[in-house]
């Protein structure tokens, strides 16, 4: 074994994002230890708030104690007070004239969520209202001119309709509303095109998740229609559709997600508190982590393999024998995709074995699930660090689903190709798109033309942010401390992480059920601390005492028989050169 050779390595770099490190700040002298310790902490934490863009003492207290989403106002989420006015006027007409109206939502959890938030609400005012979900393989993403006909007939007296999480691009659906008598009011997050679409009114903002728009939205109607309404039932759902959609939880949807995870730990929904017990998840601990990984794959199944207004049942039924009985059914498809999207992903990395690797992944195959090709692009960026689209090939029409590496948006790129599209829509990392089969080979020259011109070498490094470097000494229960006020962690606001250099590797064995988590004990100068590692490995004798280490990690405090400890949980382990 090379001397040099890494042994948990995920990553191509560690890119230390902190400009100093904490072991050579110079420490003011002061008269005691404690104030000593103080500064230090101080230092620390101007460095990681500095890391995540926090630079200012107001951006601070904001940080630390979010502004609740009550009381936020239009401007700072990047909402226009004229079209929200409008979108209400409308709504206080549809209410007196006892008009129909349909809320058109979407088949993922923020699209769902939603449509939840929007329908709830109405539906308390008296308003005659209805939710649809489109069905994603008969009908596809967003409200098109067809959806309209299909609407129109199976409700003759249709005067209004509430795009969620969608429309932003509607413009053929906007105009044969308006053909039809149908005004439109759009919520959307995904980015525009060219121009908005004509319709009566338009929501948008890309600062918030669609979800989180549709609760500012039923802020805005209550102040105006009925102040006695509460609002704060729905703040959850706003804050799953937030953490589900992959939004950054900084700035506003930190506020969304810090007050909504309290509701959801609390939540009174039949639907959730039963998913939670079907899921092993216990009130008070559900946090990013059990939204993306426990919570939001079930809701998200549904509309991947079936219907997902299912999904919008079980969030807002009543019932508790339905609520069991849709969870069970939540349960069973979510297990079904994760079977398909196995075999999906085995399929596309087989496809992609003998062939040279270009700046851009783009497969396309008959049997790939279109329910299930977003998921199967995801695997692909984190197994080879290239963006990534995978179509599910149809006789006529193909649908794509794209996912991207930070520094490449992924939906200029889809529409740097509009003479080929259908249609498509989303953000910088994520999106869908439809197209004829017979243009596929033409897509994919533009993609791959266009991403030679935009992905460089550095784009394709894989690397992961380092906030700074540490020694053991300085690494405390302080610190654990300010990482539960920095919490909720995710995206924009990652964990802390530090680097550790030259430790020496005193101890090395398997634990976990199944032998297959690697726990460690490690020194720096006369500092020993406990590390454990849940990686991909390899085996326990390939890590030798003695030898010295470079440890990237997070800082936790670890729960066993009754005591709390301090320990390391280990990304990444490369012996020091």
């Amino acid at each position: 074994m090379k001397k040099n050779q890494k042994l948990l390595s995920k990553y191509e770099k560690w890119d230390v994002v902190g400009k100093s490190q904490i072991t050579n700040h110079p420490i003011r002298k002061t008269s005691s230890s404690n104030e000593a310790s103080k500064f230090q902490k101080e230092d620390l934490t101007k460095t990681l708030l500095l890391n995540r863009g926090i630079k200012t003492k107001k951006q601070r207290e904001d940080y630390f104690t979010p502004t609740h989403p009550e009381k936020i106002k239009l401007a700072d989420m990047g909402m226009d007070k004229k079209s929200v006015q409008k979108a209400i006027e409308r709504l206080k007409s549809a209410l007196k004239n006892k008009e129909k109206v349909i809320i058109f939502g979407d088949y993922d959890v923020d699209g769902i969520c939603s449509s939840a938030i929007i329908w709830e609400y109405l539906y308390g005012l008296g308003l005659d209202v209805t939710p649809y979900i489109p069905e994603r393989f008969s009908e596809g993403y967003g409200i098109k001119a067809e959806s309209i006909d299909k609407l129109k007939k199976e409700n003759p007296d249709l005067t209004l309709i509430i795009t969620v999480d969608n429309g932003i691009v509607a413009f053929d659906a906007v105009k044969k509303a308006e053909k039809e008598g149908i005004d439109i009011l759009i919520i959307d997050h995904h980015e525009k095109g060219e121009r908005y679409p004509d319709a009566h009114s338009i929501i948008h903002t890309t600062k918030l998740c669609g979800s989180a728009i549709s609760w500012v939205m039923v802020r805005e109607i209550g102040q105006v229609i009925d102040k006695s309404h509460d609002v704060r039932n729905s703040l959850e759902l706003a804050a799953l559709g937030t953490v589900a959609d992959q939004m950054p939880l900084i700035g506003v949807n930190r506020s969304f997600v810090k007050y909504g995870l309290e509701d959801l730990n609390n939540t009174k929904r039949l639907g959730l508190s039963v998913l939670y017990e079907s899921a092993g998840i216990q009130k008070g601990n559900v946090g990013v982590y059990e939204i993306n990984y426990v919570i939001a794959p079930r809701l998200n199944a549904m509309g991947r393999l079936e219907n997902a207004i299912e999904s919008l049942r079980l969030l807002c039924t009543k019932s508790k024998k339905r609520a069991y009985e849709l969870s069970e059914l939540l349960n069973k498809t979510n297990s079904k995709r994760q079977k398909i999207v196995e075999e999906v992903t085995l399929k596309a990395k087989e496809m992609l074995k003998n062939k040279k690797l270009e700046r851009i992944i783009i497969l396309d195959d008959e049997s790939y699930h279109e329910g299930v090709i977003g998921l199967a692009a995801s695997k692909l960026v984190e197994e080879y660090f290239r963006p990534s689209i995978v179509i599910s090939k149809g006789k006529v029409i193909s649908k794509g689903s794209a996912r991207s590496i930070s520094g490449f948006n992924i939906i200029k790129a889809i529409r740097s190709a509009p003479d080929l599209l259908l249609g498509g829509g989303g953000h910088e990392m994520a999106a869908g798109f439809s197209l004829k089969s017979k243009d596929l080979p033409a897509f994919k020259k533009q993609l791959e033309k266009y991403a030679l011109k935009n992905v460089s070498n550095e784009l394709l490094q894989k690397k992961t942010k380092v906030d700074m470097k540490l020694d053991f000494s300085n690494l405390s229960g302080d610190l654990v401390s300010l990482f539960k006020k920095m919490e909720p962690f995710g995206i924009g606001n990652p964990t802390p992480a530090f680097i550790t250099k030259n430790c020496s590797i005193l101890d090395v064995k398997r634990v976990g059920k199944n032998g297959n988590h690697l726990k460690f004990k490690l020194k720096k100068e006369d500092v020993v601390f406990d590390a454990i590692s849940f990686s991909d490995l390899n085996q326990a004798s390939d890590f030798l005492p003695d030898r010295k280490a470079d440890v990237l990690y997070n800082l936790e405090e670890n729960y066993w028989n009754g005591y709390v400890s301090l320990q390391l949980k280990l990304k990444d382990l490369k012996y020091s050169i």
